[in-house]
């Protein structure tokens, strides 16, 4: 369909790029050996970035890889040879931030180049800037409001790219420099350290310090889009981004598969179309952070952040991925992620299933002994599940929608 929005999904290593596709993503983005913003990540080495183009290209999409950090003069030379060495791996575009690149991209390659949301890019003269300089798609800054956003593209014929679900920063799309202030590791050369999220002691004006219930922090809360998509959709705004290379395949699966099914419902069916509020139970329970709509309706106030301390309890929901299934014995072979044991109900989805409930009543260990308790890391594992299920399908505890609802 014409304006049916690009759904872009992060992905860490290959797992995780496969993961995305199969769950819906349009798109991924990827970090290559060097000049990312993610320097904590694994990120993808030359013969992976040609296999995940590979298998992407295989499933109708595409493969964006971050050239986007600051660079010093020592990294020009390489640059082009870089550059070059991505284009020969048949990326479909190049995410890049500072001007430098996008000029050599231009002169050495022939690369789709986008404008990273580390520019900040806000107005339209802006966009008309990077157009003229031959960037194809910006990427707006996470602080655009929703205004902002339709008189850009009303007034500017580029490709927008906006961020629809994810970490925030608490500056201005990434130009903090706390974590070189405090630890030495530059913000913008993929070091950040998350100072944001650090507890503080708040003093008074005579350097007093105040006592609360919680310690004093000021971090933002993540970001969720799913109540606005349809209006995204109609704004026009060609991309929409997951954030979190460095999150795990669970979240992936779970947060594409979500706003895949938001995003074809409506486009599907704009005059049926309900919002699922269930859904932001599912995305809530997969994080471990609250979500908002930040700057979109330009709400900036103490809702969009944490300012007396907060609890990210670490996700246990995750159980397995399914490895295989036998039709004859109806037996799921499952590879362990979390703890889990006989009696637990569990729920299992996928891209081509249903939701599908089961209680486990029979676990067998990889030599067929049955057990009750599945406590090793990564165990190999069978189950018994009576509908049919598909390889890369998530296992995951049984999410009591009303129970959740009412608390």
């Amino acid at each position: 369909m014409k304006n049916k929005p690009e759904l872009l999904a992060p992905a860490g290593d290959l797992e995780r790029l496969k993961i995305a596709i199969l769950y819906g993503a349009d798109a991924v983005y990827i970090g290559g050996p060097m000049l990312g913003l993610r320097a904590n990540a694994r990120n993808f080495t030359f013969e992976e970035i040609k296999e995940g183009v590979i298998f992407a290209h295989n499933h109708n999409a595409r493969v964006h890889v971050t050239v986007n950090i600051v660079l010093h003069n020592k990294e020009i030379k390489e640059v082009i040879n870089y550059l070059r060495k991505i284009e020969e791996c048949g990326v479909d575009a190049i995410i890049v931030s500072d001007p430098a690149i996008i000029e050599l991209a231009k002169k050495y390659t022939d690369l789709e180049i986008h404008l990273s949301t580390q520019q900040s890019t806000l107005n339209i003269e802006a966009c008309k800037f990077f157009k003229k300089e031959g960037v194809k798609r910006i990427v707006l800054g996470r602080e655009a409001t929703k205004s902002d956003i339709k008189e850009i593209i009303d007034n500017v014929d580029i490709d927008i790219e906006c961020f629809i679900h994810g970490a925030m920063c608490a500056s201005i799309s990434g130009r903090c420099v706390l974590s070189n202030i405090f630890t030495g590791r530059d913000a913008n050369r993929g070091g950040c350290a998350q100072i944001c999220r650090w507890d503080f002691d708040l003093l008074d004006g005579k350097d007093n310090k105040i006592e609360g219930e919680k310690p004093f922090t000021f971090c933002s809360k993540d970001l969720t889009m799913l109540k606005y998509i349809p209006d995204m959709i109609d704004m026009g705004i060609k991309s929409f981004k997951i954030e979190g290379r460095m999150r795990s395949i669970y979240y992936i699966a779970t947060v594409v598969n979500i706003y895949r099914k938001v995003i074809d419902s409506y486009i599907n069916d704009k005059e049926h179309y309900n919002y699922n509020k269930d859904y932001e139970i599912i995305l809530r329970n997969c994080a471990n952070r609250d979500a908002v709509a930040q700057f979109f309706n330009g709400v900036k106030d103490v809702t969009c952040s944490y300012y007396n301390g907060r609890e990210e309890i670490s996700n246990q929901d995750f159980i397995g991925i399914v490895l295989d299934y036998d039709k004859e014995t109806k037996m799921a072979t499952i590879e362990q992620r979390n703890y889990f044991k006989k009696g637990d109900e569990l729920e299992i989805f996928g891209p081509n299933i249903n939701i599908i409930n089961i209680t486990i009543d029979e676990i067998r260990d990889e030599e067929n002994n049955i057990i009750d308790i599945v406590r090793h890391p990564r165990q190999i594992v069978k189950i018994k599940i009576e509908e049919e299920v598909h390889k890369f399908d998530m296992i995951r505890k049984k999410i009591k929608l009303d129970k959740i609802k009412n608390s």
